[in-house]
């Protein structure tokens, strides 16, 4: 009986340890991995290293300067551009008002001028002749208009008027002149159109 006894007593932790529940797992939980161990840089391979990133930082700031340059650049020929712009305007200004002087002296001489009437008008046509060439010489002339064909690329009509002796839609008169500058037109001439009833009726 003893030896039955130890038997049983030798099978009772073996079977608590089959009975003992098995240990929770949580799922999805990996088993933790052994830390992977970084090679060490060799001096010779730090050195290196080293070497290049200070190279690519004097690159970069050679970059940097060389952009810094540039945008001054820029900025001092925009500056030029508008200067030699302002110049060129004021030197333009400056010589058509010369040419135009003269006949602003005659103008003041004709307010002072105590002629007649027929003294002054005549001394006002003159000066008209002068500014007429001054015009010229500097290509502005004026856009011709009695007897032309009305074309309202260089005339605006301000009305009409009945003329058997012109043709139809021909300008009649001329209330305000209209220039040119080379082919550029500066303004139209304002003017008056024949309408002839003779051709209109036909």
């Amino acid at each position: 009986m003893p030896e039955q006894e130890a038997e049983l007593t030798a099978q009772e932790p073996a079977a608590a340890q089959e009975n003992a529940p098995a240990p929770a797992t949580v799922p999805g939980a990996t088993e933790p991995s052994a830390e992977k161990e970084v090679a060490p840089v060799s001096r010779a391979e730090f050195d290196r290293l080293t070497a290049e990133l200070d190279k690519l930082k004097a690159e970069r700031d050679q970059l940097v300067d060389r952009l810094a340059r540039m945008q001054a650049e820029f900025e001092n020929a925009r500056k030029r551009a508008e200067r030699e712009r302002t110049e060129f305007r004021d030197y333009a200004t400056g010589s058509v008002v010369e040419q135009f002087l003269p006949v602003l002296d005659n103008f003041e001489l004709a307010l002072k001028s105590t002629g007649s009437a027929e003294q002054l008008r005549s001394g006002v046509e003159l000066i008209v002749k002068q500014m007429e060439d001054v015009l010229r010489q500097l290509q502005v002339n004026a856009v011709p208009t009695v007897g032309e064909e009305f074309d309202p690329r260089h005339h605006e009509a301000l009305g009409t008027v009945e003329r058997e002796d012109l043709p139809d839609q021909h300008v009649a008169e001329e209330i305000r002149r209209g220039y040119r500058l080379r082919e550029r037109l500066l303004r139209p001439a304002l003017v008056r159109v024949a309408s002839n009833p003779k051709q209109t009726s036909e």
